[in-house]
């Protein structure tokens, strides 16, 4: 693990998704949810086993702007319907993905430590959100799982109008959180948009390296949140 510590910091930046709040579980319960109303022939399991891979896929695309929002939220619902070789309309497949981002912000799981980190942290600095995901839906997860007291700023990418690693939304969170690029640290999970994004435009960062992927040493990185106490 990465051992020196920040020092003369005043503003942490957190990703969502991956980061604080667990993406995977969440979404997991959301489409149970979904397929049981929906009464879709097919298991979570099979559907999620196809689906996430997909979701993924078209999210690293969506950052990159090669696909635009609509796009996404029909791709990956359409894309995972073929592999199961199910066929419906595309009013239905709207109406999957309409319903699974009305209940995705009422499942809020966090990763282990997220709230005792958080309470660390926020003694010690001011703590704000960059995220890329929809605005409504994000703003819904972080009131709905109890942390939205420890933020002073949320930037999204709709608000931005552009999407992480684009240096214009860091310029933009910096902005609203009225520091110098000097004084931050971005923490978050995806090494495009979060750390190089980060790291374009000069601020300094943590990997939360939850899955253990080789990475350079020198890349400042931590295994579980908690560990984020031996840097900050």
């Amino acid at each position: 693990m990465y051992l020196k510590k920040f020092e003369h910091k005043t503003d942490i930046f957190f990703d969502l998704d991956h980061t604080l709040w667990d993406f995977e579980k969440n979404s997991a319960l959301a489409f149970e949810q979904v397929l049981d109303e929906m009464k879709l022939p097919f298991t979570i399991e099979a559907f999620l086993e196809h689906y996430v891979d997909i979701n993924a896929n078209y999210w690293d695309r969506y950052s990159l702007n090669q696909v635009s929002q609509a796009e996404l939220r029909i791709g990956r619902i359409r894309d995972t319907f073929e592999l199961l070789e199910y066929t419906t309309s595309t009013e239905r497949m709207l109406e999957v993905g309409d319903k699974y981002l009305h209940y995705l912000p009422n499942h809020n799981y966090l990763f282990d430590g997220a709230v005792e980190i958080l309470e660390y942290l926020h003694e010690k600095y001011r703590l704000h959100i960059i995220t890329n995901g929809f605005d409504q839906v994000q703003a819904r997860k972080i009131k709905n799982s109890g942390i939205d007291g420890f933020f002073q700023t949320v930037t999204n990418s709709e608000l931005a109008g552009v999407k992480k690693p684009d240096a214009k939304i860091f310029a933009y969170a910096l902005q609203l959180a009225k520091v110098g690029v000097e004084d931050t640290v971005m923490i978050g999970d995806n090494l495009l948009a979060d750390i190089e994004g980060a790291q374009n435009v000069g601020m300094d960062v943590i990997y939360y390296n939850e899955h253990r992927k080789p990475v350079p040493l020198t890349l400042p990185q931590v295994n579980t949140l908690l560990d984020i106490k031996s840097l900050l």
